[in-house]
C-alpha cells in the first residue's frame, strides 16, 4: 500500500510538475517579468491622465535559464506535495466505497484547484510584483483558513449525508468570503492593472490545468494494479 501510495504521488508530482513549469514559462514568466520592470522604476505607469507612459515591453524569457530551473524544482517539489496528500485521500475514499479512476482523479484534482487556489483567489488574487497587498501574516493566516473550510465543505459534498451535510458543507464555504479577505484602505501600486488583471488570470488557468494533470495522473496510476 505505502509503495503504491509512493509511486502514485511521485509521478503525478513530477508530470504536473512538468506541466506547471512548460505552461508556466510560455504564459506566466512573461507577465512577471515584465511587473518587475515597473517594480524596479524601469518602467513607468500612471492613470489616466494623458501622463506619459512607458511602452509595452516583452522582456526576453530565456535571458535567466537557471530561473527556470529554480522555477521547475520548485514546482517538483509543491506538485509532489500536493500528489502525496491527493493520493492520501483517494486511499481514505476507498475505504469508503469510492472508485478512484483517471476519469474521477481528474475530478479530484480540480476539487484541490477549487480549495487550494480558485476559493482563496476569490478574496486574495495571484499578485503581480509592483502590486501592494495587505500585511503578509494576515493574508497567510485568511488563506490557509479559507483552503482548510473549501477542503471540509467540499469533502461534506462529496461524502457527506442528507440536507445537515450539505448546508455545513455550504456554510464551510461561505464563511471565509463572508468575514472577508485582508484588504488595503486604498488602491496603490506601480503595475498596470490590466497587467495585474491578466497575470491573475493566467496563474489560475495554469493552476486549472495542472491540477486537472495531477489528478488525473494520480489516478490513471492508483487505479492499476499495485
Amino acid at each position: 500500500m505505502l509503495r503504491h501510495l509512493l509511486t502514485s504521488a511521485l509521478i503525478a508530482g513530477l508530470g504536473a510538475g512538468l506541466a506547471a513549469t512548460v505552461l508556466q514559462i510560455a504564459f506566466v514568466v512573461p507577465l512577471i517579468l515584465e511587473g518587475e520592470l515597473y517594480e524596479s522604476g524601469t518602467l513607468l505607469h500612471f492613470s489616466a491622465t494623458g501622463s506619459p507612459q512607458s511602452p509595452v515591453t516583452h522582456p526576453d524569457i530565456w535571458a535567466e535559464p537557471a530561473r527556470h530551473f529554480g522555477t521547475f524544482a520548485m514546482n517538483l517539489v509543491t506538485w509532489s506535495g500536493f500528489a502525496f496528500i491527493l493520493v492520501a485521500a483517494f486511499g481514505l475514499a476507498e475505504r469508503t466505497g469510492a472508485k478512484i479512476t483517471a476519469q474521477s482523479g481528474a475530478i479530484w484534482g480540480l476539487s484541490g484547484f477549487v480549495a487550494v487556489q480558485l476559493a482563496p483567489a476569490m478574496g486574495l488574487p495571484p499578485e503581480l510584483p509592483g502590486a501592494i497587498g495587505a500585511d503578509i501574516v494576515t493574508r497567510q493566516l485568511w488563506w490557509m483558513a479559507t483552503v482548510a473550510a473549501s477542503i471540509g465543505g467540499l469533502g461534506l459534498f462529496a461524502f457527506g449525508r442528507g440536507a445537515g451535510a450539505v448546508g455545513a458543507g455550504a456554510v464551510l464555504l461561505l464563511a471565509p468570503h463572508v468575514i472577508g479577505a485582508p484588504e488595503l484602505d486604498t488602491y496603490f501600486g506601480v503595475a498596470p492593472a490590466e497587467l495585474s488583471a491578466h497575470y491573475a488570470a493566467r496563474s489560475l488557468a495554469v493552476g486549472a490545468a495542472a491540477w486537472a494533470i495531477l489528478g488525473t495522473v494520480a489516478g490513471a496510476v492508483w487505479s492499476r494494479p499495485a
